[in-house]
């Protein structure tokens, strides 16, 4: 059969079509944590829960929603290289079924290099996945004067490193003054907001029940 240019055309633009519309994308793993392990807040003042009591918290307030000790590994105004460089030693100690990762405001807040808090990221959920527990990376918001957004290098990471990922309840209260004790730090509603948030993710992800 003769083909002409203009047929060998056609052929190929439908080949490309094709390659385009082809789903490479692996789906997530994820397994059921036994309860008897525990989960791993890590991160600075939004994980340590400044601006409110301990008690309210985020880790506080989500292990009275999963009945699964949540354990607070936050440091207020920690950012992520010392972040990357304390965490070793938790996942040994603590032995984790599941860390929440919610760390780099700091590193946003003082225009410190995104690049180099990408890095940081994955280099900690190397670590933990090395350790043999599960993550959910958990979107920072940009913390721009007006509105706020989560920072686009959250996501990519999530999707790099093929992790489960929420990223909208940080910039939800940032933009809600209601649910703000300060500029920056949620209050008890606003913790309360993360905690509901990361449990109802963990349940849809099939995490916990």
């Amino acid at each position: 059969m003769n083909i002409t240019p203009a047929k060998l055309l056609v052929v190929i633009v439908l080949l490309f079509g094709l390659i385009l519309l082809k789903d490479d994308s692996v789906p997530l793993e994820t397994a059921t944590i036994p309860t008897q392990q525990p989960i791993l807040a890590f991160g600075d003042s939004l994980t340590y829960g400044k601006g409110a009591l301990r008690e309210e918290s985020y880790p506080s307030q989500l292990q009275q929603l999963l009945g699964t000790r949540v354990i607070n590994g936050g440091i207020s105004g920690e950012k992520s290289a010392t972040g990357l460089s304390r965490l070793p030693q938790l996942l040994q100690k603590h032995q984790p079924a599941l860390v929440i990762l919610c760390h780099g405001g700091n590193d946003l807040i003082q225009k410190k290099s995104k690049e180099q808090l990408k890095s940081n990221l994955k280099k900690m959920i190397q670590l933990i996945k090395l350790q043999g527990s599960q993550v959910l990376l958990v979107g920072v918001p940009n913390f721009k004067m007006l509105h706020f957004s989560t920072e686009d290098l959250y996501e990519e990471v999530a999707e790099e490193m093929q992790v489960m990922y929420e990223g909208e309840v940080l910039s939800q209260i940032e933009n809600e003054s209601n649910l703000k004790s300060d500029r920056v730090h949620p209050n008890a509603k606003g913790y309360s907001l993360m905690a509901e948030h990361f449990a109802r993710k963990l349940k849809e992800y099939g995490v916990v029940k």
